[in-house]
Parts: structure tokens; C-alpha cells; sequence
């Protein structure tokens, strides 16, 4: 039998694996805008400081951040916040007592001005409605009704009530509104103005604004809003009261109504 020659093909050339392009990646989402975030909802003028019993339009618990008490805007007797504790749960004098959520920004405040060299202490933070009672008569027997109203905040209208408010001093110091301006004659008080917004707390009645805070200058009285409110209300150049003012439901026209239960609150 002849031989076969057996026709043996070339082998193909190796063809190369097609490689995948890469899925783009989504382009970042950039954050929020203070201005996104808290959006205005009202452009009406924040009202000129009266001596008034309104009930604040955010009443509630839940709504903290942005509850307006002024000489004009109240809560009512029977506000007072369920979670309130001990300062010591941050780190300071047990004697006071706070609502919860600040308790974590409070720590860090206090540790980072004691890292600073400006270690502070609480001189007063919440307040009942009852011990505001003695509070304001006292000043109004100190100092006469015309000059205790613009420094002492009648029951009902004082952010000490709603455990968000604190009036810091240097610790082992004297109390602050010993100072001719705590902001600037002591470490503590520079350091706190500085800095504390950076914390969640601004300063409520800052010098020269008592025409839009409706209270004279307190460089000690910090009220609490969280961090991110608190760069916002800072980055503006506005007062708490203005800016919070901004964020408020719109005008309901002034007439009488109730107080609004804070329990409802989700």
C-alpha cells in the first residue's frame, strides 16, 4: 500500500484575547450645598424684637435644630426634653444636665480646648420653666424689668429650657459675665470663639446684634445645632435667629393659638 503523505495544515497564528475596556467610573456626586441641605422656606423678614407670646412654629423634640425662642417666639410650660443627662457623660461636671445628642460634639469640645491650653467648665445649661421663673424675677430684682428683659429671657423664651444651650466659663475661672468680654479676656472665651462652631455650637447673642437676636451681647451662651447646621449658620455671616429664622414654616397670621404639645414629636 503506498504511503499517504498526510497533509498537515499550518497552525493558525495565536490571536490575541480581546481585552474589556474598562466601565468608566461615575463621576462623583458632588455634596450638597449648605443651601441644599437647609433649604429657605421663607423670605419674609425676620420680625424686629418684641416682647410677645407666640408659640414657635417647630415645637417638637424632633425638630431641636431649628426651634426659634426669642423675646416674641415661646415654648410652653410643660417643654422638657426626655433625654436629658449629666454633662459628666462628656466629660463635665454632672451638676448639669443636656439633651443626649449633643453629648459626642460636647466631649470633643471640651477636649480639644483642653488640648489648646483653654480647658472650660459649664457655669449653666438646661434650665426647667420653673427655674427660669426664679432666674428672670431674680435679674428683674437685680436689675430693674427695662434692663432684665434684654438680658434674662422670660419662662418659655429661653434656650436654656430647651437643653441645647450652654453658658460656658474657664474652667476653675470665675463665672464669665465677670470678664468685661469673656470672648476676648480669656483664653477659654477666645478659644470658644474661635472655634466652637466647629463643634455644633455658635454663639446665640453675638456683640452688636442685639437688634436681631433680641438679647444683649453673651460671649459665654452657646446654643447647640449640630456640626453640619453650625458650619452653615457660620459660613452665612448671619445670627442663629436670622438664619433659623429662614428655615422656618412660612408666617401663620398672628392671632391667638395654643402651644403645641412637644410629646407629639416622631
Amino acid at each position: 500500500m503506498p504511503a499517504v503523505a498526510a497533509a498537515i495544515s499550518p497552525s493558525p497564528p495565536p490571536v490575541a484575547e480581546a481585552t474589556a475596556s474598562p466601565t468608566p467610573l461615575p463621576e462623583p456626586s458632588p455634596s450638597p450645598t449648605a443651601t441644599e441641605r437647609y433649604p429657605i422656606t421663607t423670605l419674609e423678614a425676620v420680625p424686629p424684637c418684641a416682647v410677645r407670646d407666640v408659640p414657635t412654629a417647630k415645637p417638637y423634640y424632633s425638630d431641636w435644630a431649628s426651634t426659634i425662642v426669642d423675646s416674641t417666639y415661646s415654648v410652653g410650660a410643660d417643654y422638657a426634653p426626655p433625654d436629658l443627662v449629666g454633662a459628666d457623660e462628656a466629660g463635665l461636671s454632672s451638676y448639669f444636665q443636656v439633651r443626649s445628642i449633643m453629648i459626642p460634639d460636647l466631649q470633643a469640645l471640651a477636649d480639644a480646648a483642653w488640648a489648646a491650653g483653654a480647658p472650660l467648665a459649664i457655669d449653666s445649661a438646661y434650665r426647667s420653666y420653673d427655674t427660669q421663673v426664679w432666674t428672670f424675677w431674680y435679674w428683674v430684682s437685680e436689675l430693674g424689668y427695662e434692663t432684665a428683659i434684654q438680658s434674662s429671657a422670660r419662662p418659655g423664651h429661653s434656650e436654656h429650657q430647651l437643653g441645647l444651650a450652654i453658658d460656658f466659663k474657664a474652667s476653675g475661672g470665675p463665672d464669665p459675665w465677670d470678664y468685661y468680654n469673656f470672648a476676648t479676656d480669656s483664653p477659654t472665651g477666645q478659644w470658644l470663639a474661635a472655634n466652637a462652631w466647629k463643634y455644633g455650637f455658635l454663639m446665640s447673642y453675638p456683640l452688636g446684634q442685639s437688634a436681631k437676636t433680641c438679647y444683649g451681647f453673651e460671649p459665654w451662651h452657646y446654643r447647640y445645632v449640630g456640626r453640619d447646621e453650625a458650619a452653615a449658620i457660620h459660613a452665612s455671616g448671619l445670627t442663629t435667629r436670622e438664619w433659623m429664622w429662614q428655615h422656618q414654616p412660612n408666617p401663620e397670621p398672628q392671632g391667638p393659638r395654643p402651644w403645641p404639645s412637644p410629646v407629639l414629636a416622631s
